[in-house]
């Protein structure tokens, strides 16, 4: 699977697509399992152009991985890849990685140590001066330079930092106002249109503390999105195939775990029994031929409110990469010229 996602971050940078974003999970099904994604992004810039990789996220609550390991790791990332990385942040959600590193993710530690651990890295990135920084869940030292040579810390290359985004799932979402907040990049995931547009409240919410105007140009939306000649096909090569599979046997039974189902429907007077990948498809995918593509992404676009960054969730297709690789031309050379036009 991983090999195979790197093919596909080649194709994409091939034909001009601007960002390439892998998240981080442990204790999963075979379904969207990366448990070490710094190792393949500095993978992924070798063997790309211009593509820009992004942790979409990188998870900053496993009180085994140290916030000083995670901005060493960053910084020689961004080194590495010619500071075409993004840094995308959040507070791990699954309780299987709750329970493998012991996170009490229910009483909302994990969020905690998000914060606190990116407070960390910040500093670390941010001075050259000796400090000590004695947290809840750390403590950091800056040592002064030893010996006169002796001297912490590799620093990215882009400055002050790389860009940082954050993700955000629920109603008044706490990670979309840290993003509002500090203004950072704000990330939506993969739900029905109308619920998603409540989320740039929070942003809105978090930029008013720190009398910041967050910009809607830098909002990205997370869509399930394929395209095919036509509108059949792309009917058939997503919900009969890879994109129906993984709703039905991991995406859809892990939201109804959490009571998430609701964040599907677009009336929810429908009954849970309901939300299936052809529901989906027809709600929230965004599948079709190029023109549907456009139409719907523009459709989207304007019931929202207006956003500058479509995601698109990555499928393996691994019986089938061809049309998945397709749909990534398609996207690049069809749809996005008819788009281009939208403005946050």
């Amino acid at each position: 699977m991983i090999m195979r996602e790197l093919g596909y971050a080649i194709h994409a940078d091939r034909y001009g697509w601007k960002y390439a974003w892998f998240g981080e999970h442990h204790a999963l099904t075979e379904y969207s399992h990366m448990s070490a994604p710094e190792t393949f992004f500095a993978y992924v810039t070798a063997q790309t152009e211009q593509i820009h990789v992004g942790s979409g996220i990188m998870n900053l609550s496993r009180p085994v991985n140290h916030p000083v390991r995670n901005a060493e790791r960053v910084a020689m990332l961004d080194h590495i890849s010619g500071g075409r990385l993004n840094f995308g942040v959040a507070a791990s959600g699954l309780p299987s990685d709750w329970a493998m590193f012991n996170v009490d993710g229910n009483t909302g530690v994990n969020r905690e140590m998000t914060r606190e651990a990116l407070d960390i890295i910040l500093k670390l990135w941010s001075t050259n001066e000796p400090f000590e920084y004695v947290g809840k869940f750390w403590t950091v030292k800056n040592p002064e330079m030893m010996y006169g040579f002796l001297k912490p810390h590799i620093k990215p290359l882009q400055k002050p930092f790389p860009p940082i985004g954050v993700a955000g799932l629920s109603k008044g979402s706490d990670t979309l106002k840290l993003a509002g907040e500090r203004g950072y990049i704000p990330m939506s995931l993969n739900l029905n249109p109308a619920y998603v547009s409540s989320h740039w409240e929070s942003v809105e919410a978090g930029a008013a503390k720190t009398g910041r105007k967050p910009n809607r140009r830098e909002w990205r939306l997370v869509r399930e999105v394929f395209v095919a000649d036509t509108d059949a096909e792309a009917e058939r090569l997503s919900v009969g195939l890879h994109m129906g599979r993984m709703m039905r046997e991991y995406f859809l039974q892990l939201l109804a775990n959490f009571d998430f189902l609701p964040y599907l429907k677009h009336d929810q007077s429908v009954p849970d029994s309901d939300v299936t990948p052809e529901y989906c498809a027809k709600h929230n995918w965004i599948i079709g031929s190029p023109a549907t593509v456009a139409e719907k992404i523009e459709k989207i676009h304007n019931d929202v409110g207006g956003f500058g960054h479509l995601l698109v969730f990555g499928f393996d297709y691994v019986d089938h990469p061809q049309a998945w690789r397709h749909s990534l031309e398609l996207l690049a050379k069809e749809v996005l010229p008819k788009v281009k036009h939208l403005s946050a």
